[in-house]
């Protein structure tokens, strides 16, 4: 069998994991928490999410497009309010996570036009006596989307299941598959984990916040 050679990759995303699928016959990039990826050459984008929302952005006539897989910080108040002393980090890694995603499907010559938006995860899996991070993600990026005018072409946002995800830019078919039956402990040890490390990293400086 001939060897497949992997698309070329825009520079800022060299560090992504990209595979051949075989199920789906195409090259696929995986995302991991905070990552997100940009394609013009028709991969697939693919991701697990539990609390974390991705956000699948697309240029309906080029076909151009990619995901992001964002999570807000935990609540730093202690109980002292529903969004905590972290709301500002908050609100500024999501606004990062979607103004880079579009920003770079922009620089690719897309119109805000002519953007699609389409809308996955923020499940409630970290049990039930933490914080509903996948809630304040879902109430985050619905804002977002209607703030900034886009409308949302489908989501599948909220319940209790993890989700596996696959988005096609180039189609824009979203596939979903809720994970039901599958124990979540490594997801549920991983989004804890991430949240925990949000909290020490600095935040970025070079953008404008709203």
């Amino acid at each position: 069998m001939a060897t497949r050679k992997l698309p070329p990759a825009l520079p800022q995303f060299s560090h992504i994991g990209r595979f051949w699928d075989r199920e789906h016959h195409c090259f696929s990039a995986k995302l991991l928490p905070g990552e997100y990826y940009v394609t013009t050459t028709g991969e697939q984008i693919a991701t697990v999410l539990g609390s974390c929302v991705s956000a699948c952005v697309r240029d309906r006539r080029t076909g151009i497009g990619g995901m992001n897989h964002f999570m807000l910080p935990q609540d730093a108040s202690r109980g002292t309010s529903v969004w905590g002393a972290a709301v500002s980090a908050a609100t500024r890694y999501g606004y990062v996570a979607m103004e880079r995603l579009i920003n770079d499907i922009l620089k690719l010559g897309s119109s805000r036009d002519h953007l699609e938006v389409k809308l996955v995860g923020g499940g409630k899996v970290l049990g039930a006596s933490a914080i509903d991070v996948g809630a304040r993600n879902i109430e985050f990026v619905r804002r977002y989307v209607s703030d900034e005018g886009f409308i949302v072409a489908g989501e599948d946002l909220g319940d209790v299941h993890a989700r596996k995800v696959q988005y096609s830019p180039s189609t824009g078919r979203l596939r979903v598959k809720k994970l039901k039956a599958v124990r979540n402990d490594t997801l549920y040890e991983r989004e804890r984990s991430y949240l925990e490390g949000l909290e020490k990293q600095p935040v970025d400086n070079d953008i404008e916040l709203f």
